[in-house]
């Protein structure tokens, strides 16, 4: 399935495949029912059930889990929209009923937040749900394409050995729990709002991106004494980035297996140059990542 993602694919003559619209509808049908039935195992069952209730945590992380909340909705439906082309509907078709499948299948995990005591169904996460989704949707409707790619970069921060439990205690849990190492981008593809004859790399793409630092806690820090018994502080504040980057999907090859390969890890965000604005001032790093 593999071919449908790339851009090459998206200009052939689509043909409808009932066979694949069944394998591609009873799939994802297994993997939401398995990854929900999971999902309870190993989140939920330790939590007492509740009546449905909400739970704002607008003001929590600097809003770096709404952006991780944007950015997963995005993905998924990107892989929606490929699968779906994949059966020969039409890119309409496509586009709203696979690009809005990431939106679909977070909404359901709120829903199940709403029952539990330990959170809240989130109205923010919904909203950055949806905006994700749309975001997918509209580039596919508009161009037919992606040419503004959300991505993903992490690097380990010290604040998570204060709060293990909170932000992880290896690099697995980091990876997910840990929002102050965490960057999320956008990267526009200039070449693809030129004509074709341009000679701009169609490959680079420029790339802005928004973290956050100094968090120990979601809306603000409890107080930390070290093994000295001095308090420790931590200043929290917001991070943005200007840097460039690579789009390896647009870089043509016949192998459907480096094209796999490529979709698989092109949410991440190429090392680059890059320079971050924060309240302290502005400063460059040769490895933007």
């Amino acid at each position: 399935m593999s071919t449908c993602f790339s851009q090459q694919d998206s200009l052939e003559k689509k043909v409808f495949r009932k066979d694949r619209l069944a394998l591609v509808v009873s799939s994802e049908a297994v993997l939401y029912t398995g990854s929900l039935i999971g999902l309870n195992e190993l989140w939920y069952k330790d939590y007492p059930r509740s009546s449905f209730h909400f739970f704002d945590d607008s003001n929590e992380w600097l809003q770096m889990d709404k952006a991780g909340h944007f950015t997963t909705s995005y993905y998924i439906g990107r892989i929606g929209t490929g699968f779906m082309s994949w059966t020969g509907v039409s890119s309409k078709k496509a586009a709203w009923y696979g690009g809005m499948l990431g939106s679909v299948y977070q909404t359901t995990i709120e829903i199940l937040d709403g029952y539990s005591s330990g959170w809240g169904f989130s109205i923010g996460d919904l909203a950055a749900n949806t905006a994700g989704s749309l975001f997918c949707v509209g580039q596919q409707l508009a161009w037919n394409e992606q040419r503004i790619v959300l991505k993903y970069s992490f690097r380990q921060s010290e604040y998570s050995k204060y709060r293990p439990n909170l932000l992880g205690s290896n690099l697995q849990e980091n990876l997910l729990k840990d929002y102050n190492g965490q960057t999320y981008w956008l990267s526009v593809n200039p070449a693809s709002f030129m004509s074709k004859q341009t000679r701009f790399p169609k490959w680079l793409n420029v790339a802005v991106g928004y973290g956050a630092d100094g968090m120990t806690g979601g809306d603000f820090n409890p107080p930390y004494i070290d093994a000295n018994g001095n308090q420790l502080y931590f200043d929290r504040y917001r991070q943005f980035y200007l840097s460039l980057d690579v789009d390896l999907t647009r870089i043509k090859t016949r192998s459907k297996f480096l094209k796999a390969v490529v979709y698989s890890v092109g949410f991440i965000k190429f090392p680059a140059p890059a320079l971050e604005f924060n309240k302290n001032g502005v400063k460059g790093s040769w490895l933007g990542f």
